[in-house]
Protein backbone atom coordinates (compact mmCIF):
# COMPACT_ATOMS: atom_id res chain seq x y z
CA UNK A 1 0.00 0.00 0.00
CA UNK A 2 2.82 1.97 0.80
CA UNK A 3 4.35 1.92 -3.08
CA UNK A 4 1.30 2.66 -4.09
CA UNK A 5 0.92 6.03 -2.43
CA UNK A 6 3.92 6.85 -3.40
CA UNK A 7 3.18 6.62 -6.84
CA UNK A 8 0.12 7.96 -6.74
CA UNK A 9 1.30 10.89 -4.80
CA UNK A 10 4.35 10.70 -7.81
CA UNK A 11 1.28 10.72 -10.53
CA UNK A 12 -0.62 13.94 -8.76
CA UNK A 13 2.31 16.47 -8.37
CA UNK A 14 3.18 15.74 -11.54
CA UNK A 15 -0.14 16.77 -12.80
CA UNK A 16 -0.42 19.50 -10.59
CA UNK A 17 2.99 21.21 -11.62
CA UNK A 18 2.35 20.66 -15.39
CA UNK A 19 -1.36 21.18 -15.32
CA UNK A 20 -0.73 18.57 -18.80
CA UNK A 21 -3.62 16.11 -19.00
CA UNK A 22 -6.99 17.33 -16.44
CA UNK A 23 -6.89 20.99 -18.39
CA UNK A 24 -6.60 19.35 -21.83
CA UNK A 25 -9.55 16.75 -20.99
CA UNK A 26 -11.82 19.90 -19.54
CA UNK A 27 -11.27 21.90 -22.87
CA UNK A 28 -11.86 18.89 -24.91
CA UNK A 29 -15.32 17.85 -23.01
CA UNK A 30 -16.48 21.88 -23.79
CA UNK A 31 -15.48 21.73 -26.93
CA UNK A 32 -17.17 18.78 -27.31
CA UNK A 33 -20.76 20.09 -25.63
CA UNK A 34 -20.54 23.22 -28.16
CA UNK A 35 -20.37 20.84 -31.21
CA UNK A 36 -23.21 18.41 -29.95
CA UNK A 37 -24.99 21.69 -29.51
CA UNK A 38 -24.57 22.83 -32.73
CA UNK A 39 -24.40 19.73 -34.06
CA UNK A 40 -28.01 18.69 -33.01
CA UNK A 41 -29.33 22.11 -33.70
CA UNK A 42 -31.14 21.67 -30.09
CA UNK A 43 -31.33 23.96 -27.35
CA UNK A 44 -31.58 21.58 -24.36
CA UNK A 45 -31.06 17.54 -24.14
CA UNK A 46 -32.67 15.31 -22.51
CA UNK A 47 -33.30 11.62 -21.43
CA UNK A 48 -31.44 8.95 -22.93
CA UNK A 49 -29.68 11.76 -25.49
CA UNK A 50 -28.55 13.59 -22.62
CA UNK A 51 -27.04 10.53 -21.00
CA UNK A 52 -25.42 9.69 -24.27
CA UNK A 53 -23.99 12.70 -24.92
CA UNK A 54 -22.84 13.10 -21.34
CA UNK A 55 -21.06 9.56 -21.31
CA UNK A 56 -19.08 9.37 -25.03
CA UNK A 57 -17.86 13.38 -23.94
CA UNK A 58 -16.59 11.33 -20.69
CA UNK A 59 -15.36 8.57 -22.32
CA UNK A 60 -13.12 10.52 -25.05
CA UNK A 61 -11.99 13.24 -22.41
CA UNK A 62 -10.77 10.14 -20.96
CA UNK A 63 -8.96 8.90 -23.40
CA UNK A 64 -6.57 11.83 -23.40
CA UNK A 65 -5.56 10.65 -20.08
CA UNK A 66 -5.33 7.44 -21.29
CA UNK A 67 -2.93 7.89 -23.90
CA UNK A 68 -0.23 9.68 -21.32
CA UNK A 69 -0.64 7.49 -18.33
CA UNK A 70 2.81 5.85 -18.86
CA UNK A 71 4.54 8.47 -20.86
CA UNK A 72 6.97 9.51 -17.73
CA UNK A 73 7.89 6.20 -17.08
CA UNK A 74 8.72 5.61 -20.69
CA UNK A 75 10.96 8.36 -21.20
CA UNK A 76 12.41 8.67 -17.86
CA UNK A 77 13.39 4.98 -17.04
CA UNK A 78 10.74 4.68 -14.55
CA UNK A 79 9.90 1.09 -15.35
CA UNK A 80 13.23 0.22 -15.30
CA UNK A 81 13.38 1.43 -12.07
CA UNK A 82 10.46 -0.26 -10.71
CA UNK A 83 11.75 -3.65 -11.94
CA UNK A 84 14.80 -3.18 -10.08
CA UNK A 85 12.54 -2.10 -6.94
CA UNK A 86 11.49 -4.83 -4.49
CA UNK A 87 7.89 -4.08 -4.86
CA UNK A 88 5.04 -5.94 -6.07
CA UNK A 89 4.66 -5.05 -9.58
CA UNK A 90 0.71 -5.22 -9.11
CA UNK A 91 1.05 -1.40 -7.31
CA UNK A 92 1.67 0.01 -10.25
CA UNK A 93 -1.51 -0.79 -12.00
CA UNK A 94 -3.76 0.13 -8.67
CA UNK A 95 -1.65 3.66 -8.43
CA UNK A 96 -2.00 4.53 -12.22
CA UNK A 97 -5.93 3.81 -11.61
CA UNK A 98 -6.41 5.57 -8.98
CA UNK A 99 -4.44 8.54 -10.65
CA UNK A 100 -6.41 8.31 -13.58
CA UNK A 101 -9.67 7.45 -11.44
CA UNK A 102 -8.66 11.24 -10.05
CA UNK A 103 -8.26 12.45 -13.28
CA UNK A 104 -11.42 11.37 -14.40
CA UNK A 105 -13.14 12.67 -11.14
CA UNK A 106 -11.83 16.46 -11.64
CA UNK A 107 -12.84 16.14 -15.38
CA UNK A 108 -16.49 15.64 -14.05
CA UNK A 109 -16.25 18.31 -11.50
CA UNK A 110 -16.02 21.25 -14.48
CA UNK A 111 -17.55 19.07 -17.37
CA UNK A 112 -20.57 18.18 -15.44
CA UNK A 113 -21.87 21.53 -14.69
CA UNK A 114 -20.66 23.11 -17.93
CA UNK A 115 -23.15 20.19 -19.32
CA UNK A 116 -26.15 21.36 -17.44
CA UNK A 117 -25.84 24.74 -18.29
CA UNK A 118 -25.24 24.69 -21.98
CA UNK A 119 -27.29 21.32 -22.71
CA UNK A 120 -29.39 19.68 -20.02
CA UNK A 121 -32.82 21.04 -20.44
CA UNK A 122 -34.30 19.38 -16.93
CA UNK A 123 -32.84 20.43 -13.27
CA UNK A 124 -29.47 18.32 -11.97
CA UNK A 125 -30.04 18.21 -8.96
CA UNK A 126 -32.45 15.93 -8.37
CA UNK A 127 -30.24 13.47 -10.97
CA UNK A 128 -27.27 14.59 -9.11
CA UNK A 129 -26.93 11.54 -6.35
CA UNK A 130 -27.33 8.40 -8.54
CA UNK A 131 -25.45 10.30 -11.49
CA UNK A 132 -22.93 10.34 -9.07
CA UNK A 133 -23.12 6.59 -8.68
CA UNK A 134 -23.21 5.94 -12.26
CA UNK A 135 -20.29 7.98 -13.13
CA UNK A 136 -18.25 6.14 -9.97
CA UNK A 137 -18.77 3.35 -11.74
CA UNK A 138 -17.68 4.01 -15.15
CA UNK A 139 -14.53 5.83 -13.89
CA UNK A 140 -13.34 2.53 -11.92
CA UNK A 141 -13.84 0.90 -15.69
CA UNK A 142 -12.21 3.49 -17.57
CA UNK A 143 -9.35 3.52 -14.92
CA UNK A 144 -8.83 -0.20 -14.98
CA UNK A 145 -9.19 -0.93 -19.10
CA UNK A 146 -7.26 2.47 -19.65
CA UNK A 147 -4.75 1.42 -17.06
CA UNK A 148 -4.36 -1.81 -18.64
CA UNK A 149 -4.66 -0.79 -22.64
CA UNK A 150 -2.17 1.91 -22.02
CA UNK A 151 0.94 -0.52 -20.26
CA UNK A 152 0.57 -2.38 -23.79
CA UNK A 153 0.44 0.51 -25.66
CA UNK A 154 3.18 2.68 -24.21
CA UNK A 155 5.84 0.25 -25.67
CA UNK A 156 4.88 0.61 -29.32
CA UNK A 157 5.85 4.24 -31.27
CA UNK A 158 2.15 4.26 -32.17
CA UNK A 159 0.62 4.84 -28.51
CA UNK A 160 -1.43 7.95 -29.67
CA UNK A 161 -3.38 5.00 -31.80
CA UNK A 162 -3.15 1.85 -30.33
CA UNK A 163 -4.38 2.90 -26.76
CA UNK A 164 -8.11 3.82 -27.96
CA UNK A 165 -7.69 1.19 -31.08
CA UNK A 166 -7.95 -1.78 -27.98
CA UNK A 167 -9.69 0.50 -25.36
CA UNK A 168 -12.57 1.75 -27.30
CA UNK A 169 -13.61 -1.80 -28.04
CA UNK A 170 -13.31 -3.27 -24.68
CA UNK A 171 -15.13 -0.08 -23.01
CA UNK A 172 -18.36 -0.28 -25.40
CA UNK A 173 -20.30 -2.58 -22.95
CA UNK A 174 -19.38 0.19 -20.13
CA UNK A 175 -20.16 2.99 -22.12
CA UNK A 176 -23.49 1.21 -23.00
CA UNK A 177 -24.19 0.45 -19.22
CA UNK A 178 -23.27 3.96 -18.60
CA UNK A 179 -25.68 5.80 -21.01
CA UNK A 180 -28.79 3.73 -20.32
CA UNK A 181 -28.09 4.04 -16.71
CA UNK A 182 -27.66 7.75 -16.82
CA UNK A 183 -30.45 8.07 -19.19
CA UNK A 184 -33.83 7.95 -17.08
CA UNK A 185 -31.97 10.22 -14.65
CA UNK A 186 -31.99 13.07 -16.68
CA UNK A 187 -35.60 13.62 -17.32
CA UNK A 188 -38.25 15.98 -16.07
CA UNK A 189 -39.71 13.94 -13.59
CA UNK A 190 -36.69 11.53 -12.36
CA UNK A 191 -36.87 9.44 -9.32
CA UNK A 192 -33.36 9.96 -8.31
CA UNK A 193 -32.50 6.12 -8.57
CA UNK A 194 -30.71 4.94 -11.33
CA UNK A 195 -31.91 1.80 -12.69
CA UNK A 196 -30.45 -1.62 -10.82
CA UNK A 197 -29.94 -3.79 -13.63
CA UNK A 198 -27.64 -1.56 -15.15
CA UNK A 199 -25.22 -0.94 -12.27
CA UNK A 200 -25.12 -4.68 -11.91
CA UNK A 201 -23.56 -4.76 -15.12
CA UNK A 202 -21.17 -1.90 -14.87
CA UNK A 203 -20.13 -3.21 -11.01
CA UNK A 204 -19.34 -6.62 -12.82
CA UNK A 205 -17.98 -5.42 -15.69
CA UNK A 206 -15.42 -3.33 -12.98
CA UNK A 207 -15.02 -6.48 -11.32
CA UNK A 208 -14.04 -8.93 -14.05
CA UNK A 209 -11.95 -6.12 -15.65
CA UNK A 210 -9.79 -5.23 -12.17
CA UNK A 211 -9.24 -9.21 -11.68
CA UNK A 212 -7.82 -9.95 -15.89
CA UNK A 213 -5.73 -6.76 -15.13
CA UNK A 214 -4.53 -7.66 -11.91
CA UNK A 215 -3.63 -11.22 -13.31
CA UNK A 216 -1.70 -9.95 -16.84
CA UNK A 217 -0.12 -6.81 -15.52
CA UNK A 218 2.96 -8.66 -14.49
CA UNK A 219 3.56 -10.33 -17.75
CA UNK A 220 2.57 -6.71 -19.75
CA UNK A 221 5.59 -5.21 -17.05
CA UNK A 222 8.38 -7.49 -17.82
CA UNK A 223 7.68 -7.52 -21.70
Amino acid sequence: MRTVLTVLRKDLLLELRSLETVPTMILFSIATFVIFHFGLNRNSLDGQLAGGVLTVTVLFAGMLAVNRLFVAEREQGGFDGFLLAPVDRSALLVAKAAALFVFLTGLELIAIPAFAVMLLGVPLWPALPGLIAVLALANVALSVIGTLVSAIAVQSRARDLIGPLLGLPLLVPALIGTARAAGPLLVTHSTGSPPGKWLAILALYDLVFALLSYAVFDFLLED
